[in-house]
């Protein structure tokens, strides 16, 4: 019976099995790594003992004793996350999790979905999801830039013309943030001690990159919605509710999103 054993240097047809299994939706690279190391994945009956496995097909590879199927059709979802859940398969600290959620958000086919990015434990709002681990890796890479937005309540007083001077960039305690898009909502309070709206575009998407910028600006967060990711928006999507984004929506942007990244 013809097998896909491990390849060796010599013989570089194929992919690393965390890539292989990341496209096939089972978990992120990382994820795969950890449960190689937990003996979790086997190869035709034997369990594997490192990463740096090479295959060109998940035939034989099963996970917790269970065949792993083909890759299914690329698939993105939107999920409007609240606030107070960990945006993770499972947290240490026994917080509840975005997949707490999304047991009875997402259509009962959706099958197994990673999270495309992080959202912190306040922030609620657009989290795309996809069962893809190679569209999630490459949605997440910064030189992508994909503009992320979203819309800020914040106490304190700052001005227009001080949201605009983030255009240009701003530096803070060492770390770099590139141009940033920021507004005033209309209607917003022209005076101190009251909340304000402010809508931020951003495209790196560094660690708490809105509410550092803000705090930098003497402006305290209470409250973080992100509206937009790239095309996708959040619209009337309903607080915990899980939808599946149209097919050519989707096709449309990871092919510009392919094509650009490879110029």
């Amino acid at each position: 019976m013809p097998t896909d054993p491990p390849q060796s240097k010599d013989r570089p047809d194929g992919d690393r099995i965390a890539k292989l299994l990341s496209r096939a939706g089972v978990a992120s690279r990382r994820e795969v790594e950890r449960m190689i190391a937990d003996g979790r994945i086997t190869l035709h009956g034997k369990t594997l003992d490192t990463p740096a496995t090479i295959l060109t097909s998940l035939r034989g590879v099963s996970v917790d004793g269970k065949p792993v199927a083909a890759a299914e059709p690329t698939q993105l979802y939107a999920f409007y996350k609240p606030t107070g859940l960990i945006t993770a398969e499972r947290d240490p600290g026994g917080r509840p999790t975005i997949y707490d959620a999304l047991t009875n958000a997402l259509p009962a086919d959706a099958g197994r979905v990673m999270p495309i990015g992080r959202l912190d434990l306040n922030t609620e709002g657009l989290l795309l999801l996809t069962n893809d681990g190679g569209v999630k890796r490459l949605m997440e890479l910064p030189k992508t830039g994909i503009p992320r937005t979203y819309r800020a309540r914040a106490f304190g007083e700052v001005t227009q013309e001080q949201l605009e001077s983030l255009s240009e960039g701003v530096e803070i305690e060492g770390v770099r943030y590139g141009p940033i898009d920021a507004n005033l909502e209309r209607g917003s309070a022209k005076s101190g001690g009251r909340n304000q709206w402010i809508e931020m575009t951003i495209t790196e998407g560094k660690n708490r990159e809105v509410r550092r910028v803000l705090e930098y600006l003497d402006l305290k967060v209470n409250r973080l919605i992100r509206t937009a990711y790239g095309p996708f928006l959040l619209g009337d999507l309903p607080r915990g509710g899980a939808v599946r984004l149209r097919k050519g929506d989707v096709d449309r942007f990871l092919s510009g999103l392919k094509r650009n990244n490879a110029r």
